[in-house]
């Protein structure tokens, strides 16, 4: 073998040589590595397990389960068509609260107004006879009843609210597409310059749009989630102008002329209930009021001048 092969196989046995050197003490520092970090974690685990662990709250550890086993059993006894309507109550009102929420709402309202019909009772010395238990019975209905008029009362509100705010809003976007802008700029435009439950809905729409989804979709969920018939007419004249290839600003100048004449309308209506609604106050505290005024002078000299 000539020298200079003699150097060549040299080298490379020694670099083969040292490579696995290498990869034997890299090997043996990772092992060391991974032996030392499961050594920490078993440390670790040692202290967390000495260390006490921390007490639920009491109310997580009994109030907890009560309520949740009495909203269990409201949800088993009341009707689905209820429960059903009363989603979409919530919903309408802009989803204040969940149905295990309202449940936990219509069970505290119930045990708080028997509880405090049954303390009224105690207070007043009255037995716990049959009227205490008829009393009971009222009391847990107007505790039961009390939630739902309320939710419904809110979502009565929030559709009132988007009512009167519809006209104008759909004003300034016909006004926006006739001046050239996108039918999104246009609600975009109209959701940063009108204020409240009819531009939180809208700016959740627009979100869901912005995200992926269709916008004849999410302007049909839209009206929906409002439950008012001017904003569904509107949706559904909005979509099927986009199917068939319509104008949309001619579909936009009609919606809001008839948005503007259903606000007159209901303000007429409105003026005609008026004189009905007045009547019930006039009858059983304005007029009494007039009579004593009027006619007591006239009692007194009676009573005076013929005594009996």
């Amino acid at each position: 073998m000539d020298p200079i092969s003699l150097i060549i196989a040299s080298l490379v046995f020694g670099a083969v040589v040292f490579g696995l050197l290498g990869l034997a003490a890299s090997g043996q520092s990772q092992a060391a590595v991974t032996a030392r970090q499961r050594l920490e974690g078993f440390k670790r685990a040692g202290a967390e397990l000495e260390q006490p662990q921390p007490v639920a709250p009491f109310t997580q550890r009994v109030v907890g389960p009560i309520v949740g086993g009495l909203t269990g059993a409201a949800r088993s006894l009341l009707p689905t068509s209820m429960l059903k309507g009363v989603e979409r109550q919530l919903i309408y009102a802009g989803e204040p609260m969940n149905m295990q929420g309202f449940l936990t709402m219509v069970v505290v309202s119930t045990a708080a107004s028997v509880g405090f019909g049954l303390m009224l009772l105690i207070v007043a010395g009255a037995s716990l006879g049959p009227i205490g238990f008829v009393i009971a019975g009222v009391l847990a209905l107007v505790g039961i009843y009390l939630p739902f008029y309320l939710v419904g009362s809110r979502a009565r509100q929030r559709q009132n609210a988007i009512i009167k705010s519809l006209p104008d809003a759909f004003d300034l976007v016909t006004t926006s597409v006739e001046a050239g802008l996108g039918l999104d700029a246009a609600l975009t435009k109209v959701s940063e310059k009108v204020k409240g439950p009819f531009a939180e809905e809208l700016k959740r729409a627009l979100r869901d749009i912005t995200l992926g989804k269709q916008r004849r979709d999410a302007l049909k969920e839209l009206g929906e989630r409002t439950g008012v018939p001017d904003l569904i007419t509107f949706v559904n004249a909005v979509i099927q102008a986009e199917a068939m290839g319509s104008s949309i600003g001619q579909v936009l100048r009609v919606q809001a002329d008839q948005l503007r004449v259903r606000r007159r309308q209901r303000a007429e209506e409105a003026a005609y209930k008026a004189p009905v609604k007045m009547l019930f106050p006039l009858v059983l505290c304005i007029f009494p009021t007039l009579f004593i005024v009027i006619l007591g002078p006239a009692v007194i000299t009676v009573l005076r001048d013929f005594p009996a």
